[in-house]
């Protein structure tokens, strides 16, 4: 009878540089697909992003007159920015538009949030209801409301004509026009709001409100002690994202261009619309890609003042 015995399995120090090196190669090939997953947005932020504003900063030391025509400046752009009195209005009515626009969208899409929490019956129509004017384009969402508020004909004038206000201009008269664009912009802006405070209220443990609903808090306490701080960081990033957007997104120029071109007498004009008619009606290159610079300089220090302060959105957390 023959008998067979198993080979001698390898030694423990031969097979921990294997482990090793297979788990170098796993980790290896995991970053690898890292990368190629983050490359094409980075390579597009470097293109369409990093590379303009580099150009727009060259740019600004020069008086460029559209036709190809370059002539040094130095800081003649940037002087010529204190005693430009329309840009100041823009600065005016684009910080109105931001201190109004920014908390008033915050409320409306976390109500929103609250109210679509919980599951009922349709909820997913509900949720698709309010998101989908964030889905259409902002041309045509300025089309649409332009003809809902055209001047005794619109459908919101005949809505409003029982109550006496048929005859009132909201995008034709100056101390309308602003609040009309502002409640144009949540409208089209809350379903996405509303979609970031839902995944953030997701991610509360719903034990903790269990908890505290068993040891007698209230709906309003539970909400102020559980639910809040945990959507710290979900509420400054909305703040943060709607505060540039309010600055320098599409609705700063393309809502507006469509609904009013920045009239009635200049009552919407904001400041990234003030910019395009630099460049691109008056052919003054140079002067407006030193006002993108100073734009960009503003934002980046209100965002790092808003992370300084709130650390990062959670505030006063260790």
């Amino acid at each position: 009878m023959v008998t067979t015995t198993a080979p001698p399995s390898p030694p423990a120090a031969v097979t921990r540089p294997r482990r090793a090196k297979a788990s170098m190669t796993k980790k290896r090939r995991e970053a690898l697909a890292a990368y190629a997953f983050l490359a094409p947005d980075v390579l597009g932020l470097l293109a369409f992003v990093a590379l303009p504003m580099v150009l727009a900063f060259g740019v600004a030391f020069f008086k460029v007159d559209g036709f190809g025509n370059y002539s040094y400046v130095g800081f003649a752009n940037y002087k010529l920015m204190a005693h430009d009195d329309q840009l100041w209005s823009s600065l005016r009515i684009t910080g109105i538009y931001v201190v109004t626009f920014v908390p008033l969208a915050f409320v409306v899409s976390f109500a929103l949030a609250m109210l679509v929490r919980n599951h009922f019956r349709g909820i997913g129509w509900v949720r698709s209801a309010f998101f989908l004017p964030n889905v259409v384009s902002l041309v045509v969402v300025g089309l649409i409301w332009q003809f809902l508020l055209v001047d005794k004909r619109g459908a919101i004038a005949n809505l409003l004509a029982p109550l006496g206000l048929g005859d009132v201009s909201f995008l034709g008269t100056p101390s309308l026009a602003l609040g009309t664009y502002v409640v144009i912009s949540v409208w089209f802006l809350m379903g996405y709001q509303m979609l970031v405070f839902l995944a953030g209220l997701k991610d509360v443990p719903k034990e903790l409100e269990d908890a505290a609903q068993i040891d007698g808090a209230s709906a309003w306490q539970r909400f102020r002690y559980v639910i809040w701080p945990l959507l710290r960081p979900t509420s400054f990033f909305v703040v943060v994202n709607s505060t540039i957007g309010a600055v320098t997104g599409l609705q700063a120029f393309d809502l507006v261009y469509v609904l009013t071109k920045g009239g009635p007498a200049r009552a919407t004009s904001t400041v990234v619309l003030y910019i395009y008619e630099q460049a691109f009606t008056f052919n003054n290159m140079g002067y407006a890609a030193a006002l993108t610079t100073v734009v960009v300089a503003i934002l980046v220090l209100c965002t790092g003042l808003m992370f300084a302060f709130t650390r990062g959105g959670r505030f006063d957390e260790d």
